[in-house]
């Protein structure tokens, strides 16, 4: 028994986001399949296609950007068939699509996200995030682990740890970085899991070398694509300092949060980092 943990990231770029997220999306591995194929069928009930085709991926940017909610909520709601049927012709057609055809596609993509998240409750998916917000102090590159990835391994853990017989190790699958950085992530997981306590200690249910796909071509990453893009712009905490910068996708971020891994005398699945730096990295 495994579970498989999809990781991807939004806002890292650190400009219009209020907050960078590293989200990742747990899945047991006998079910990653099942889900999978839920996922492909909620597509075609969506959009009367395979929306993740071609050049076409699962992203947060693609389907929740300001413009795609001002489009679907520029006129009532098709009728489902209807609407299905016009989202198909929008893709089909491209640039040169209808206005009814735009539209139709943007009231898709908003209900495609809603019933993914809702799917990922049925298949019981576990949410892991670590949300940085913009003014957040920074270390310098270096060779330590920062610690949203530390603190989204260390819940990780946890969760593995629960029912160590029975759960299984846990595999990190990445979206594959510039080859650059994820030379340089290998490399601060390998020292992290290797020379440091609390990491050694991980690594008997983490494993510590992690897979790197391309997102065009894995339904999991893309799927904690989605979920990144929400918590970076929908996330509200009053008390935690974050505040959501799109409030019309507060709706979808709280759903989301329900998959949030919480245990009695654990700490939460979703950790805001008020300060990336450290002197010395994980001891």
């Amino acid at each position: 028994m495994a579970y498989f943990l999809f990781i991807d990231e939004s806002g890292q770029d650190q400009q219009e986001s209020p907050c960078e997220v590293l989200a990742g999306i747990a899945l047991r591995d006998k079910t990653l399949w099942p889900f999978i194929k839920r996922v492909h069928e909620t597509e075609e009930n969506c959009f009367g296609t395979r929306y993740s085709k071609d050049s076409r991926e699962l992203k947060g940017t693609k389907l929740l950007k300001t413009k795609v909610l001002k489009l679907a909520k520029s006129r009532p709601n098709y009728p489902e068939s209807e609407r299905r049927g016009l989202a198909k012709e929008a893709l089909q057609n491209g640039a040169g699509a209808t206005p009814a055809q735009y539209i139709a596609l943007a009231q898709s993509k908003i209900e495609f996200t809603r019933k993914i998240i809702f799917l990922c409750q049925e298949f019981k998916c576990v949410l892991f995030a670590s949300l940085v917000p913009q003014n957040t102090p920074r270390p310098e590159d270096g060779d330590f682990l920062r610690k949203d990835y530390s603190y989204l391994f260390e819940r990780f853990f946890y969760f593995l740890d629960e029912k160590r017989e029975s759960r299984g190790s846990g595999a990190i699958v990445f979206d594959e970085l510039e080859k650059s950085r994820s030379h340089v992530l290998i490399a601060q997981m390998d020292r992290y899991f290797k020379r440091t306590r609390k990491g050694r200690d991980r690594s008997t249910l983490v494993i510590p070398e992690p897979f790197f796909v391309h997102s065009d071509l894995n339904t999991g990453i893309q799927i904690a694509d989605i979920a990144a893009y929400l918590l970076s712009w929908g996330y509200y905490s009053p008390n935690k300092g974050t505040q959501p910068k799109r409030p019309e996708l507060m709706e979808l971020a709280n759903d989301l949060r329900k998959l949030t891994y919480q245990s009695p005398g654990k700490p939460s699945g979703l950790k805001v980092i008020k300060d990336l730096r450290s002197s010395s990295g994980e001891k």
